[in-house]
């Protein structure tokens, strides 16, 4: 799973583009949102779960699900 933080949205413009901005609607469906600072790499891995925030997490969110599959 991935998602820019609401600001992330803001400042590309898409905002306006999808219906809801998608860190408040995983926050009122139970999800716990842990952003960095814009554009700045994040990723979380919750058990089996690996998310990253924006493009920047891209290679660490690879490297986690690496580790992962070699547990």
């Amino acid at each position: 799973m991935s998602a820019f933080t609401n600001e992330e949205e803001r400042a590309v413009g898409l905002d306006t583009v999808v219906p809801f901005l998608l860190a408040d609607e995983l926050v009122k469906r139970g999800a716990i949102h842990q952003p960095a600072p814009l554009w700045q790499k994040q990723v979380v891995v919750d058990d089996r779960l690996v998310t990253g925030q924006n493009p920047a997490s891209a290679a660490g969110v690879a490297e986690a699900v690496v580790a992962l599959l070699n547990q």
